[in-house]
C-alpha cells in the first residue's frame, strides 16, 4: 500500500483517506484512486459514476441519501473548503442516527469513504468550492431521500463559514423541507 493512509471513524465503515502528495518545484502530483490501493485498505466497491458539483461560501447540501438504491460514496474536494457530514441510517446499528464530521479541502486532499445507508451533505466553509465524488450506483432522480440538516435528534455541528449565521446559510428549498430522524424511523418500518 503506502499511496494512502486511511483513518477509521468512530462509526464503522467510515473512513478519512489521505493520499500520499508527491511535490517539487513544479506543484504536485498525486492519485486520487487507486482500486488495489482501495482494496488492501478493505474499500472493495465498484464505482460506477463520478459527480462534481461547484457551490458559493455558505452553500449548505444535505442531509441525502438514496433510499431504494443506496450508494457508497468516495467524495474529496478539489478547490476549497467544506465540513463534510455523514448520518449512520443502518438498521440494527449501534451508531444509528449518530453523525461524524471531517473538513475536506483543496490543501489537506483527503478523501471521505461514506458507505450505503448513510445520509451525507456539506457546508461550504471558503469563498467557493469544487466537491467531487464517486458513487457505487447510479443516481435514480425518483429515489431521493433526505433528512432535515438541523434536526437535533440528529444534533450536526455545523460550523459556520467565517463571517456569516445559520440565516446567512444558502439551502435548497427542498433540503428545507426534509423531515427529521423521527420521521424517518416511522417511515421505515
Amino acid at each position: 500500500m503506502g499511496k494512502i493512509t486511511v483513518e477509521t471513524c468512530e462509526i464503522e465503515g467510515l473512513k478519512v483517506i489521505t493520499p500520499t502528495v508527491f511535490g517539487d518545484e513544479r506543484g504536485y502530483f498525486m492519485e486520487t484512486y487507486n482500486y488495489n490501493d482501495y482494496k488492501a485498505a478493505g474499500i472493495d466497491q465498484v464505482f460506477v459514476q463520478d459527480n462534481q458539483s461547484s457551490s458559493k461560501k455558505g452553500v449548505l447540501r444535505g442531509l441525502h441519501f438514496q433510499i431504494n438504491f443506496p450508494q457508497d460514496k468516495l467524495v474529496r474536494v478539489v478547490s476549497g473548503e467544506v465540513f463534510d457530514v455523514a448520518v449512520d441510517l443502518r438498521e440494527g446499528s449501534p451508531t444509528f442516527g449518530k453523525w461524524y464530521g471531517v473538513l475536506l479541502s483543496a490543501e489537506n486532499k483527503k478523501q471521505f469513504f461514506i458507505p450505503k445507508n448513510f445520509a451525507h451533505g456539506f457546508v461550504v466553509l471558503s469563498d467557493h468550492a469544487e466537491f467531487a465524488y464517486k458513487c457505487t450506483d447510479f443516481y435514480h432522480p425518483n429515489d431521493e431521500g433526505g433528512l432535515l440538516w438541523k434536526d437535533e435528534a440528529i444534533g450536526v455541528q455545523w460550523p459556520m463559514p467565517e463571517g456569516m449565521t445559520e440565516a446567512d446559510l444558502t439551502i435548497s428549498e427542498k433540503d428545507q423541507k426534509w423531515a427529521g430522524l423521527e420521521e424517518y424511523k416511522k417511515q421505515s418500518k
